[in-house]
């Protein structure tokens, strides 16, 4: 299945609907959602309590009968009712009045690039309920590289790696086609839980999901690499009593924690390479990985992959928006008209 340009500059918003966050263009307004993919319900009555950040805030904290949902999962709806009513909250009554007075709206989607046609279908029923007449789809690779700026039309090889909360995409895109691209069921997920498993396993210590990822940044001054402070104290509650304590956590075990999933990461950039034609790869030794998505922030991490692919490594300037902003850019034709962006079937 492809989606032409043309195709896409008739569309009247677009959404990219992640695990982590939902954020939403709007042509003309630029980014008008940008929230976490959260809702929380009230299971007595089915009532939606809050979403977006003041539901992300509830997690952990709700009474038995409110519980905290994410219809996202990987990139794919698993949940489309609750993804609408979602979508409905975030947009606000006054933005799906403005939306619902355009004539045959128009929508266009990111999906995986190895999104199966139920994940492709689910993704496209979400949007029709909130009333899309027609919905494109668009790979999510090829829209992160055009946020991030890569020069895809050109008969020129551009990597990009699209670190997401439960999965990292890798790909190498050449004259506006995806030349090779790899699936890994890694992401910003797998580390959070390798942090709380080893807390846990060595220090009989419950972390609170919230206080995580400010962890990955407090654990040292430079994340992966071990130019940090050798210990850091670190708050949660004991396993066995139950009681908040505090423990003096070795920074250099952590860091092999996190490396642990991560090695997954390194096997897919490695299989992306092997099937890449030699004269793409040769242009990628100079031109290197971009890095995109929530995740690509984990301190340390292109350092990491720097050494280990001994190819240069580029944190796009915004890299957790770049997916949304290349569908925006899209939608106003801000692109050369030679990138068709193919979607997977």
């Amino acid at each position: 299945m492809t989606v032409s340009l043309d195709q896409l500059r008739r569309c009247h918003f677009a959404v990219d609907l992640g695990a982590a966050r939902t954020r939403v263009y709007v042509k003309g307004a630029g980014l008008v959602v940008d929230q976490p993919s959260a809702a929380a319900v009230n299971t007595r009555n089915g009532a939606l309590i809050a979403v977006g950040e003041l539901a992300e805030k509830m997690t952990g904290r709700t009474p038995s009968y409110i519980r905290v949902v994410r219809p996202v999962s990987g990139g794919t709806v698993v949940d489309i009712e609750m993804a609408q009513r979602m979508l409905r909250h975030l947009l606000g009554e006054r933005l799906r009045r403005k939306l619902r007075r355009k004539p045959r709206l128009r929508a266009a989607a990111c999906t995986p690039h190895d999104a199966d046609p139920l994940a492709q279908r689910a993704a496209i029923e979400t949007l029709v309920g909130l009333g899309a007449r027609r919905v494109e789809l668009v790979d999510t690779l090829v829209a992160a590289a055009v946020g991030c700026g890569l020069p895809v039309e050109q008969a020129e090889a551009s990597m990009i790696m699209v670190c997401g909360a439960a999965a990292t995409q890798i790909a190498v895109l050449s004259l506006g086609n995806i030349v090779t691209a790899e699936r890994v069921p890694v992401g910003g997920e797998a580390v959070d839980h390798a942090i709380v498993q080893h807390l846990r396993h060595e220090h009989a210590l419950m972390l609170p999901s919230q206080s995580v990822r400010p962890l990955q940044v407090a654990l040292s001054g430079n994340g992966l690499t071990p130019h940090g402070p050798a210990a850091t104290e670190i708050q949660g509650r004991d396993v066995a009593t139950g009681l908040a304590r505090s423990v003096l956590v070795d920074t250099a075990a952590v860091r092999i924690a996190i490396q642990t999933p991560l090695t997954a990461v390194l096997d897919g950039i490695g299989k992306v390479l092997r099937d890449c034609p030699p004269d793409l790869v040769a242009d990628l030794a100079d031109r290197g990985i971009m890095m995109v998505g929530g995740s690509a922030l984990l301190p340390g991490l292109d350092q990491m992959l720097r050494q280990a692919t001994g190819m240069p490594v580029h944190i796009a300037e915004r890299p957790d928006i770049c997916a949304v902003q290349g569908l925006g850019a899209m939608l106003e034709g801000r692109i050369q008209p030679l990138v068709l962006n193919p979607l997977a079937a």
